[in-house]
């Protein structure tokens, strides 16, 4: 998704001029840019100190020339690039489709004749190669683009070290573990073979959303690779077939890309009728978003030497809004930190009779971490602060990352198998479901219940297992763990290779002792039909004996369900007038007495009997809210911060700024000791309890936030990075 250019961004490279971002790691920063004729590019480039080593350069160059031997049949079309300019650059085709990786996270294991299909054409792209006397060496889910007309490979050579001037010669053990060939694992020579092994781990994880050899840390990967046999559980048996040679420890008994490509695939129909809908419907949201307007420049930041309240409150133009997209986590009760998550929106009004706004300081990162390989944001489903040990630990796709907090480097890694719905933390525990695979015995057993202290780095079943349960099937959901109480969304019955319910499937909301094992209710859940994508619960809570939830039917119909948490059954239930469901999945708002939704007005239920307790602000949009102390903060559309009496409902304060039109009522705003935060345009924005002005200002393209005291930090995850930022 394109960002807005940062202040100091060039307005143009060669002839082209630059209109966003599209991300920016340790090499350089792509940017989307279109010619003086109107075509859309994407413009890669090298950071300024890694551009001043000859040998980045002549690494670059040599990238630029691999992209030109591939051509654009089954690569991106190298426009124009200039290695030698004093920031290099290279333009290629901007490629509609989204990365493997992403792929699979949209649509779930791909069909089997997807996976022919593609693989067929990686065939052609990785021939091409060879018959140049080049080796890719990098072959991975996130270098392969897929577009509607075939698979495009990109990245050629990132993943050799600085310096490695060698574009197809072996010798060194660079490239990405889970991927790697045994010869490449063994730093010995990676010819045409090494690439063959890896297409195979890259249909593999394309069939089953899972690498052949699993996750871990390097040297695990690494010894797997080599001396382990891949995990082909969930291959369709006649792809495994074909794929099982391609995986072989010895290279000479893989096949040539040639008979692989013939093995998989007869060349029939075009590329795109192979594809599932889901993705297909990804491919053409990705065509017409290009042609939208990108967001605008950020502004240069502001650093006055005084702060100044601001002299009156403005009117408030309440407009609609749309929101563009959506990421995060369920956070349920006993999550280490209740964090928000903000998208970009757009506002058609502006505000009148404007205020002057106080001076802010805007505040630059204390660090950043970027994770290797892209992250899409939904994987990132949990972000735990360890204040006492000083190190946070990030709960993502496939593992969990622990973060230096002073230095925001990495520590440690451990392999997780869960999903972001499927992990609960609860100060040092994680909680995770599993499958707990035996691997002695080939045999997968049911769904588990499983724990990570993540100070002892000791991973443990609790005894938790629910027999009927078929692990297979995507929609489990991990809701909250509240003392030894477990409460999980489970499913029976047959699963859908694309990941998708089906009508014959059943789903229960259960109650687990994670102290015996026994199961203390079920409930049942309304059938989902074929090909619905839509979890069951967004979000929820415990308080005392009421389970509150956010449950979404599949027409995304959002109801507010409160339940008896001793026998599973519906106290009452309400309709929510949710315009999009999404935000709900921030956490919810709720005290020992009611719960407080936003939407159109501000509510309050009383938790025993879902009587409405009050409403305010009737007409104008909020965000969903956040309770602290007897206080119930929202972001008001066209109006920034309010709080409320949480017990009257009558208004306390409002933000004073002339700044909000960029306010994102999509999700909840942090609040802290001091100050509430909530997202403004490219700025996070610090609002003081006490003065109700933006007092600080942070810079940021972080899609979810979390406030830590304990640590003195703020944290801001987005695709790609963890940022933390000074508490001040």
């Amino acid at each position: 998704m394109p960002i807005p250019l940062t202040h100091d961004d060039p307005v143009a490279l060669g002839p082209y001029r630059l209109i966003a971002r599209l991300g920016s790691g340790g090499m350089g920063t792509v940017f989307v840019a279109r010619s003086a004729g109107g075509r859309t590019v994407a413009l890669k480039t090298m950071h300024a100190a890694i551009a001043a080593d000859p040998a980045a350069r002549t690494r670059f160059r040599l990238e630029v020339d691999a992209a030109r031997v591939i051509g654009d049949r089954f690569g991106a079309r190298v426009m124009d690039a200039d290695p030698l300019a004093e920031t290099p650059w290279m333009a290629t085709e901007y490629v509609l489709g989204p990365s493997l990786d992403e792929a699979v996270g949209i649509a779930g294991p791909l069909p089997e004749a997807s996976v022919r299909a593609l693989g067929a054409a990686l065939c052609g792209a990785l021939g091409q190669l060879h018959r140049s006397d080049v080796v890719h060496r990098d072959l991975k889910p996130s270098n392969i683009l897929v577009a509607g007309y075939g698979p495009k490979l990109i990245d050629f050579g990132i993943a050799r070290a600085i310096g490695d001037d060698r574009l197809t010669r072996a010798g060194a053990a660079v490239g990405t573990p889970a991927f790697m060939s045994p010869e490449q694992a063994t730093g010995q020579d990676h010819e045409a073979a090494g690439d063959v092994f890896a297409l195979a781990g890259v249909l593999v994880f394309a069939a089953t959303g899972r690498a052949p050899f699993g996750h871990g840390q390097a040297a695990d990967l690494l010894y797997r690779v080599r001396y382990a046999e891949a995990d082909l559980d969930g291959v369709p048996a006649s792809l495994a077939q074909v794929l099982a040679p391609c995986l072989s420890k010895a290279p000479r008994e893989r096949p040539r890309t040639e008979d692989l490509a013939v093995r998989l695939h007869d060349g029939s129909g075009e590329f795109a009728d192979h594809l599932p809908d889901a993705l297909l419907a990804d491919i053409g949201r990705r065509a017409a978003d290009v042609w939208q307007p990108m967001p605008q420049r950020a502004a240069p930041p502001a650093v006055p030497d005084t702060y100044e309240a601001a002299s009156e409150e403005a009117r408030r133009a309440p407009s609609r809004r749309r929101f563009l997209m959506w990421g995060g986590a369920v956070a349920a009760s006993g999550a280490a930190v209740a964090g928000g998550v903000w998208w970009e929106s757009r506002g058609t009004h502006r505000r009148q009779d404007a205020v002057v706004p106080a001076p802010t300081r805007n505040l630059d990162p204390l660090w950043q971490y970027e994770e290797s390989g892209r992250m899409v944001v939904e994987k990132w489903g949990l972000v735990i602060p360890q204040s006492a040990s000083g190190h946070i630990d990030l709960a993502t796709g496939g593992k969990t990352v622990r973060i230096n907090s002073n230095t925001g480097r990495q520590q440690e890694a451990i392999a997780v198998s869960a999903a972001w719905w499927q992990l609960v933390a609860v100060g040092n525990t994680d909680y995770r479901l599993s499958d707990d695979f035996d691997h002695y015995q080939g045999e997968r057993r049911p769904v588990e219940i499983a724990t990570y202290d993540t100070e002892q780095q000791y991973v443990k079943p609790t005894g938790t297992y629910f027999a009927d349960t078929n692990y297979d099937l995507r929609g489990h959901q991990l809701l909250s763990v509240t003392w030894t109480t477990a409460y999980v969304v489970l499913g029976q019955g047959p699963s859908n290779r694309d990941g998708t319910f089906l009508a014959s499937q059943t789903w229960t909301l259960r109650a687990a002792d994670l102290a015996t094992g026994r199961t203390l209710w079920k409930q049942p859940l309304p059938k989902r039909p074929d090909k619905s994508t839509r979890l069951y619960v967004l979000s929820a809570a415990v308080v005392g004996t009421r389970l509150v939830t956010f449950q979404e039917a599949d027409d995304k119909k959002v109801r507010l369900v409160v339940r008896d948490t001793r026998t599973g059954a519906v106290l009452w239930d309400k309709p929510h007038d949710a315009d999009d469901p999404e935000p709900l999945r921030s956490p919810i708002a709720v005290d020992q007495e009611r719960v407080y939704v936003g939407g159109t007005g501000l509510r309050a239920f009383r938790l025993t009997d879902g009587a409405q307790a009050w409403a305010s602000g009737q007409g104008r949009r909020y965000s969903p809210p956040a309770v602290k102390e007897g206080v119930v903060y929202a972001v008001a559309e066209e109006g920034g911060i309010e709080a409320v009496d949480a017990v009257r409902g009558t208004s306390l304060w409002t933000e004073k700024t002339d700044q909000a039109q960029g306010a994102y009522t999509a999700w909840r705003p942090l609040i802290g000791d001091q100050r509430a935060y909530y997202r403004n345009g490219v700025h996070l924005r610090a609002v003081g309890l006490s003065s109700h002005t933006t007092e600080r200002t942070y810079k940021t393209t972080g899609e979810q936030f979390h406030v830590d005291a304990g640590l003195g930090l703020i944290l801001a995850v987005d695709a790609d990075h963890l940022t933390a930022y000074r508490l001040v």
